[in-house]
């Protein structure tokens, strides 16, 4: 089988193989043109350098949470002091035209928020701005908008309600929400009207509407996370059935058979088989440092040009992924449809195929790219997603349980350090920061989403292609090894697998509901894989060809 090793590999190993029964052929793009049914990938570079990013992805199924995720029941409580910390839905009106809602943060103090919309009322902001003196302008009975500074947050409420404000609504100085708490040293602050922060982005957008003039109204509330959430199941489904059809694609759609003995395991070079990107355990580790590095940039200079990046580095993955699913189906249809090319000046022979699947991912990419906002955008972000990795996992392969170790392990402990052990040295989760983003910009697209159709917040549950990717790669050696061994359903190792990964996705959302905070997904996903794995292999008395093999 030809390999080529993810990390410096000479020229005299690239050598050009030749397919089954006859010769091969390069196009214009270079991926390896063939003859019959089976279609040849090359090893993109950049399907490479996407792996780290797509290794952070992971954020994004630790993203979720409760309305109550903000309470860490670590601050000071008494009465007056007591309330409960908690997602805020923030909707407002420009002109009578309802905006975009947006997400704040109710304080430890004041009225507690209802958790149905109620009466909307004008946004005032007041003169001083930060609504620690008393305000010039008249604030009786609208929401004031104030800026955070100079003052505490116990002393703006106090001023805002003597001026008579139903609301206090704080705008941080930056884009995060910061927790509005007491000290042991306060009295009981005994404010009647609730208080609210919101992020810097967004106190922008209604400071920008209210100097421009319009009249802009509030509504502010704090809706309860339904009991049941009907997305899961099918987000559910979509990951377990990309991992089932990616790791059987090469066999089942390109018609590719594995040599059935070990000597053929050994070889350099197999002209039988297409390229491949192997994984080594030093190539394992330098992925958990370089998502490391890339989450830590994320996290410290997060901004609308950073997550323009990702999504054209998801565009990039994502177009190659589509070309070669389309191509792969249209020559499993069509075994000829392949084989017709055309030369073009400066590129060479191209396949007939390629000029027709190429240019649909580009307009789809684009298309998406445009409507990646809309309430249907979800559903290409998820195609193309699964397109991509669909062609990473028939590119990159795991050898090998030593190599599965190495890198699954080290994910496993990324995860819990970014997302339990990252606020005690960056005062927040900076995995659980980097995935929900800010309100400017993109969100992260590396994720497979589904809409909350009965959560009032019309979010998206999420899990992340790092969380389907890296427990993929081991479910898709296992399909090798018991192709090349053999091995049948029941006496094989996929089956296994793949109960484990439904079943350790599985205990990831449960984990969600019942801790009502974020889970790291590999905290469940690596026992029920590699863990499954090797207390099989150790029954079967299998264990060290599991993990000296090259499948």
């Amino acid at each position: 089988m030809r390999r080529v090793e993810a990390c410096s590999c000479s020229d005299s190993q690239n050598r050009s193989a030749e397919a089954r029964g006859g010769g091969r052929e390069h196009d214009g793009l270079g991926r390896a043109g063939t003859r019959g049914m089976a279609i040849r990938t090359s090893s993109p570079p950049l399907l490479r350098l996407l792996l780290p990013v797509l290794l952070l992805a992971r954020a994004a199924a630790a993203a979720g949470g409760a309305a109550s995720e903000f309470d860490d029941g670590t601050s000071p409580k008494f009465p007056g002091c007591d309330n409960t910390l908690q997602k805020v839905k923030v909707m407002y009106w420009v002109g009578g035209d309802e905006q975009d809602s947006l997400t704040g943060i109710s304080a430890r103090f004041g009225a507690v928020l209802p958790d149905t919309a109620g009466e909307k009322k004008p946004a005032v902001q007041p003169d001083p701005k930060v609504g620690c003196a008393k305000s010039s302008k008249p604030i009786a009975g609208s929401v004031a908008v104030a800026d955070r500074g100079e003052c505490t947050f116990i002393e703006k409420a106090k001023t805002a309600e003597a001026g008579g404000a139903t609301a206090l609504l704080i705008v941080n100085e930056e884009d995060a929400l910061q927790k509005m708490v007491c000290t042991d040293k306060d009295p009981p602050p005994n404010i009647k009207i609730p208080v609210v922060m919101v992020s810097k982005s967004a106190g922008d957008k209604i400071h920008s509407a209210m100097s421009s003039g319009n009249k802009v109204d509030i509504l502010m509330y704090a809706p309860q996370k339904p009991p049941f959430d009907g997305a899961i199941p099918f987000l559910w489904m979509m990951a377990v059935g990309t991992v089932a059809c990616a790791s059987v694609w090469t066999f089942a759609v390109v018609g590719e058979e594995p040599k059935k003995n070990d000597a053929a395991l050994d070889t350099e070079e197999n002209p039988a088989d297409a390229e491949v990107v192997e994984l080594k355990t030093m190539t394992a580790l330098v992925f958990i440092v370089t998502s490391s590095l890339v989450l830590l940039f994320l996290f410290f200079f997060k901004s609308t040009w950073s997550a323009w990046l990702l999504v054209f580095l998801f565009c990039v993955g994502a177009i190659q992924g589509m070309e070669y699913v389309a191509s792969s189906l249209a020559i499993r249809v069509c075994s000829r449809c392949g084989e017709a090319k055309v030369k073009l000046p400066g590129i060479g022979n191209v396949k007939v195929l390629t000029l027709v699947t190429l240019p649909l991912a580009f307009i789809f990419a684009g298309v998406w790219v445009a409507y990646q906002n809309s309430s249907f955008g979800w559903v290409g972000q998820n195609f193309m997603g699964i397109c991509m990795m669909i062609l990473v996992l028939q590119v990159v392969h795991m050898p090998n349980i030593k190599v599965a170790s190495a890198l699954l392990i080290a994910a496993f402990l990324y995860d819990i350090f970014w997302v339990f052990i990252s606020p005690f040295i960056f005062k927040k989760s900076v995995m659980i920061t980097v995935a929900r983003g800010s309100d400017d910009g993109p969100s992260l697209p590396m994720v497979l989403k589904m809409p909350k159709e009965f959560d009032t917040w019309n979010g998206y549950d999420m899990v992340g292609f790092g969380d389907i990717l890296f427990p993929g790669l081991l479910v898709a050696f296992s399909f090798r090894f018991d192709r090349i061994h053999g091995k049948g359903v029941t006496d094989g190792y996929f089956l296994f697998l793949m109960i484990g990964y439904a079943f350790g996705l599985s205990c990831t959302y449960v984990g969600l509901y019942l801790m009502n905070s974020g889970q790291p997904a590999l905290l469940y996903l690596v026992p029920s894989t590699l863990g499954v794995i090797s207390l099989v292999g150790a029954i079967r008395g299998e264990l060290s060809q599991l993990w000296n093999a090259k499948a």
